[in-house]
């Protein structure tokens, strides 16, 4: 081969890399872009129905994935937020937005009831119009919709108001313009795919176009009626009504001709009992409306309200007063009792309800208010629960009279489990207290302080049942029974259990109850350290911008406060995209940064960066911008989710990368790297520490 051919060959293969190399760069381009996901398509318009001016949101979620409600409480993933952007002077919201068909499941990370939307979303908001001039209803969507991970999204709508829209004519549709879906930033998903099956359930268009279902918590509705069943075995057992079980099964065996029609009457009886708190539930459902009992449940007053009556009704309990019905009342209902028959039997289920309010109403108004902050049709279910305790017993006793032989006597030990109850229903106020206090982020409530508060609860209950407190109804006793002491042996470790919660203890068992540790006077415990993070009194002398984090870990929340303390010290920059309902975030620092041959690293070898893209907090104006492609940079999780997209071309979290002083990746075979087991992540870290020296 001569020169010109062999410069022809080398000219050509050359040639040959550079488009190996640029296909290369274009694949890979085509890929990181597909790491951006939109898992929610919008269409929205505007309708007349009647003399209702409604706004429709409808949004197609892909499969597997799902998005929160406006009606997820706080301390969970991120609700849904509806901002109407123009509406001063031009239209006002009539009423909350109304949602579509949705499901509720339990987080046992957050200890919330998550409420959230599959498939479809389907949003209504009634307004009504006060400018004749108006041109467009402009509304804003922040949410975040999950699958393995979760996307924090924005979602800009502008509908047209037609001209001709006067409050007389036919309907009119108006097609709104569909503005980009801004991707926000990415959390974690924290629904397990088993619980999020549901049925298909088919509707016809114009059974659609009717009917807005509201949130169905299916998986709580079990344990509301679990709960509301031991209230009622538990109201059983107070001094105004386990007296009335022997005599009124003796009542109807004694005065039915046969032992047949007795155990009919005591059968009605019992269901009359259960129909009169069924109503009871229905009322409350009805009166407030479903879907307004579920929004209740992160209202300040309505918490606030709760708590005043949680806290008078465990008083009543305790023995500083009763709680009574008039006497007119149950002298009224007696008098119907006394005709006979089937009415009869029915107003004496009546007079047993008014009879026994005193105690059995502080237990029904727990079981309602808690039924009522889940929403739907929890009230009804939960008083199905409550009668069908109570009824049943006696039901069962007018079956089989021989059973009331085996029934303890009355005495002292029925204001016993008054007393007890009291002590619980005290326990459970604090933690309406404590959703109003998170609502308004006012910090008088913190962890320790509710925890502290239940220490002293449970410990007041254990002395109560040690017999070292007695309460104003209870009768003189030299000993205490067995079933007393056993009671208050659980109650005693169950305090015990408690005491390192003030330390940081995580208190796995009641983590639906206390505020999240994130919210508390100190992150690392009263007065200590856990997981090898430090007493707060030693953090003086930290950089500027530097903060302790996890396990202790020195981390700037500032791309230029870090940059700058890393030239300082040269060492490598680790970025950590993050958000605060990010689950798997929290999944990594617990269990992979707190690993002994991790969390060195963490400390020592590298200058670690975390980036909250869901960060609300509106940057100066003189900060904000709009990129290239029109998107409107206004809070700091929007700056750090333009740079994490706009850099790495992702949108997923947790996103961990290390890089040098100039911004460029340390790692060769994985840049970036997510949710990984301890391993896979160690040998990540120690390639890019390695590379940078």
């Amino acid at each position: 081969m001569n020169f010109t051919q062999a410069h022809q060959s080398i000219t050509s293969k050359s040639i040959w890399n550079k488009i190996n190399v640029f296909l290369l760069f274009f694949f890979f381009a085509l890929a990181s872009n597909a790491q951006i996901l939109e898992p929610v398509k919008w269409t929205s318009k505007m309708e007349k129905k009647g003399d209702k001016v409604i706004l429709i949101f409808d949004g197609t979620i892909e499969k597997d994935w799902h998005m929160y409600s406006q009606f997820t409480p706080d301390g969970g993933p991120l609700a849904l937020e509806i901002s109407f952007k123009n509406q001063k002077g031009n239209y006002e919201l009539v009423g909350k937005a109304k949602e579509g068909k949705t499901r509720t499941a339990f987080n046992d990370v957050f200890g919330v009831d998550e409420t959230f939307f599959e498939g479809k979303a389907h949003i209504e908001q009634e307004i009504k119009i006060i400018n004749p001039n108006l041109k467009t209803v402009d509304v804003e969507f922040d949410f975040q919709v999950c699958k393995e991970v979760c996307i924090n999204s924005n979602k800009k709508f502008s509908i047209a108001v037609p001209s001709t829209f006067k409050m007389d004519e036919v309907p009119v549709v108006a097609e709104a313009k569909l503005d980009e879906t801004k991707v926000v930033g990415l959390a974690v998903d924290t629904v397990k795919k088993e619980e999020a099956v549901q049925p298909k359930v088919e509707k016809t268009a114009e059974t659609a176009k009717e009917e807005i279902p509201v949130s169905a918590p299916t998986r709580s509705l079990w344990s509301i009626f679990f709960l509301a069943f031991l209230g009622g075995f538990a109201a059983l057992f107070t001094p105004c009504v386990f007296p009335m079980i022997p005599m009124t099964v003796s009542f109807f065996t004694k005065q039915s001709k046969t032992r047949a029609k007795g155990i009919r009457n005591a059968i009605f009886y019992g269901l009359s009992i259960i129909a009169i708190y069924v109503v009871l539930g229905l009322l409350v459902t009805k009166i407030f409306g479903a879907d307004a009992l579920n929004a209740l449940s992160t209202d300040v007053w309505f918490n606030l309200v709760f708590f005043i009556i949680l806290v008078i009704f465990a008083t009543s309990f305790l023995g500083a007063f009763e709680i009574m019905l008039p006497n007119s009342w149950a002298n009224k209902a007696d008098q119907q009792a006394d005709k006979g028959g089937i009415i009869g039997i029915l107003f004496m289920a009546l007079a047993l309800a008014i009879v026994s309010f005193s105690c059995t109403g502080p237990i029904v108004g727990t079981l309602l208010v808690d039924a009522a902050s889940n929403g739907g049709i929890a009230p009804i279910v939960g008083m199905l629960g409550f009668s069908l305790a109570l009824a049943l017993p006696f039901m069962l006793f007018a079956m089989f009279p021989g059973w009331l032989n085996s029934l303890p006597k009355s005495g002292g030990w029925l204001n016993t489990v008054k007393v007890v109850l009291g002590f619980l229903e005290l326990a459970l106020a604090f933690k309406f207290l404590s959703n109003a206090d998170l609502v308004l982020q006012l910090h008088f409530l913190e962890r320790e302080v509710f925890i502290a508060i239940w220490i002293a609860i449970f410990g007041a209950m254990t002395l109560y049942l040690f017999g070292k407190i007695t309460l104003p109804h209870d009768s003189p006793t030299n000993h205490i029974s067995v079933g007393r002491l056993y009671l208050g042996l659980l109650t005693l470790v169950f305090t015990m259990y408690l005491i390192p919660g003030l330390w940081g203890a995580p208190l796995k068992l009641i983590s639906a109850f206390p505020p999240p540790p994130q919210y508390s006077e100190s992150p690392f415990g009263v007065g200590g350290s856990r997981n090898g993070a430090v007493s707060s009194e030693s953090i003086k002398g930290l950089p500027a911008g530097a903060e302790l984090g996890p396990h202790g870990i020195m981390v700037f929340h500032d791309y230029e406060d870090g940059l700058a303390y890393a030239k300082e010290i040269n060492k490598p920059i680790m970025l950590d995209f993050t958000g605060y309902a990010c689950v798997n975030c929290r999944k990594m620092e617990n269990n992979v940064w707190s690993e002994p041959a991790i969390l060195p690293i963490l400390k020592n070898d590298v200058v670690l960066i975390s980036l909250y893209v869901d960060d609300k907090r509106e940057l100066p104006k003189e900060k904000q911008f709009t990129t290239a492609s029109g998107d409107k940079i206004i809070t700091v999780g929007d700056k750090w989710t333009d740079f994490m997209i706009s850099k790495y071309k992702t949108n997923t979290q947790p996103l961990y990368v290390i890089t040098d002083l100039e911004g460029n990746n340390m790692n060769t075979s994985k840049p970036t790297i997510s949710y990984v087991s301890a391993d896979e992540y160690l040998n990540w870290l120690k390639e890019g520490i390695s590379n940078f020296k």
